[in-house]
């Protein structure tokens, strides 16, 4: 019996393809037509319950990182989800994965509540859906990610537009700036060694470009966009990266962190991170 949970190819009429783990309702991978593979994932990810898989795009639900009382990035990331549908459309491919409360999530956050994960594939790209439904009879409140690994083959020639006149938490100083230009990854130290939670990203674009290669993120529904990357000393103490993982990867993550979204008994929330190879 293989150790890996149940995963699937979803694949669009022009050829674009994603693949995912039903294990924490996980993207593993995905590929644009003609193109490359766009998504980090790490050779040494353990896919195994209860463990997260490392790269693709995790979902954190219900709590970020540990900015509370739960384990870190939340339970759904860890759980096993099922399969709701499938489908090949005319230009475009569709899945959807649900995960509902049960008595272990209960046992440490008690709401009833159901996430679905909605990803569409097609052309050059990719739209993810999250959408959490309280189905309690009492609010409930959550912070939330799609902590998205993008692909890079130079980490020295990335930067990131869009983000310029936002203020942001640094996770790593532990203190609050304000972005004034473009972010330029220069594989300084002190740059790379990156965890930056931006605020009130809401609607705007963001554009990763590396050489040629640009990446066009949106977002709706989540406020806040967090950029990550572990830099080489942190990632050599992370056990399932390779030592040189980090200057293949920068994590371009659709959130809601700085204000909680709060949601009224038998009313859902979405959130949604596209992602556009131009």
């Amino acid at each position: 019996m293989s150790s890996e949970p149940s995963s699937f190819t979803l694949q669009s009429p022009d050829g674009a393809s994603a693949q995912f783990s039903l294990h924490g309702g996980h993207l593993l991978s995905w590929r644009p037509p003609g193109a490359g593979e766009q998504l980090y994932l790490s050779p040494r990810s353990e896919f195994t319950p209860g463990k997260a898989i490392r790269g693709g795009v995790p979902v954190c639900f219900p709590q970020f990182a540990e900015r509370g009382p739960l384990p870190k990035h939340g339970f759904a990331r860890t759980l096993p989800w099922e399969l709701v549908q499938q489908q090949q459309g005319k230009d475009d491919a569709l899945a959807v994965m649900r995960l509902r409360d049960s008595d272990a999530t209960r046992a440490i956050w008690p709401h009833a509540f159901e996430l679905e994960l909605s990803v569409r594939v097609g052309g050059r790209s990719l739209d993810i859906e999250l959408a959490c439904e309280n189905l309690g009879d009492a609010p409930l409140q959550f912070t939330a990610a799609l902590h998205t690994y993008l692909r890079v083959a130079d980490l020295d020639a990335v930067s990131v537009e869009g983000l310029a006149g936002l203020r942001y938490f640094d996770s790593i100083k532990q203190a609050e700036a304000l972005q004034r230009m473009d972010l330029l990854l220069t594989g300084e130290k002190g740059v790379l060694d990156l965890d930056r939670i931006y605020f009130g990203v809401k609607e705007r674009p963001l554009l990763v470009t590396e050489d040629r290669r640009q990446v066009a993120v949106r977002q709706q529904g989540f406020e806040d966009a967090v950029v990550w990357n572990p830099g080489p000393e942190r990632c050599a103490k992370l056990a399932d990266m390779p030592p040189e993982g980090w200057s293949e990867m920068l994590c371009v993550e659709a959130a809601c962190i700085g204000r909680p979204v709060e949601l009224p008994a038998g009313e859902s929330w979405v959130g949604r991170q596209s992602l556009t190879l131009l």
